[in-house]
């Protein structure tokens, strides 16, 4: 008899033998068999879990979202209540184009209540996606964004603080996390690192 070592609410279907250690999944998630989720994940009530996604550990997913295939969700992430996703980029009833487009949230970042992730597009590390907002195509690494479209405001460090670069294009976190804006000047692109 295998013994899980995640939680399970009794009020939870969960199909998935691909859950790891430490994880705690709530009252009304659904787990479809097929999805693998991380350790030390948290599945709030109301959570919807496609075949085909991927969840790394340390995985909070907040109240009433459904995670559709085609997602893939590094550690450390963050997603808000009502948080919406999406796969078909031209859906249709009762006709599947099966042309599941790619989704990619990279390690760190955190999405707003209610925010809407077009599908085919990534989430760069440690960026933020404000509250609300839709967002319609990829976001850089540390990078905030809000509104409808979504649109670049400022860059944040892995702590959540405001990056305040000096002459020299370096910045630092509270913690001591130093980050690097790189401007490239032909490209039209401005990016940042840890340094």
């Amino acid at each position: 008899m295998q013994v899980n070592e995640y939680f399970c609410h009794p009020k939870a279907l969960v199909e998935s033998n691909s859950i790891g250690k430490n994880t705690r999944i709530w009252a009304f998630v659904h787990v479809l068999n097929g999805s693998v989720i991380g350790e030390d994940c948290n599945l709030c009530d109301y959570v919807f879990v496609e075949n085909g996604v991927k969840i790394g550990n340390r995985v909070t997913v907040k109240n009433g979202i459904s995670l559709w295939e085609g997602l893939e969700i590094e550690d450390d992430v963050f997603l808000g209540p009502n948080a919406a996703f999406t796969n078909d980029m031209f859906p249709r009833s009762k006709r599947h184009s099966g042309n599941i487009l790619k989704t990619i949230l990279k390690k760190g970042c955190s999405v707003g209540a209610n925010a809407t992730i077009l599908c085919g597009i990534t989430l760069g590390k440690y960026c933020m996606v404000g509250a609300g907002s839709v967002v319609t195509k990829n976001v850089p690494d540390f990078a905030l964004v809000t509104g409808n479209p979504a649109r670049f405001r400022y860059w944040m460090s892995k702590t959540g603080e405001k990056l305040r670069f000096d002459e020299e294009n370096f910045a630092s976190d509270t913690d001591g996390n130093k980050y690097k804006l790189n401007i490239e000047v032909l490209e039209n692109l401005n990016y940042v690192t840890e340094s």
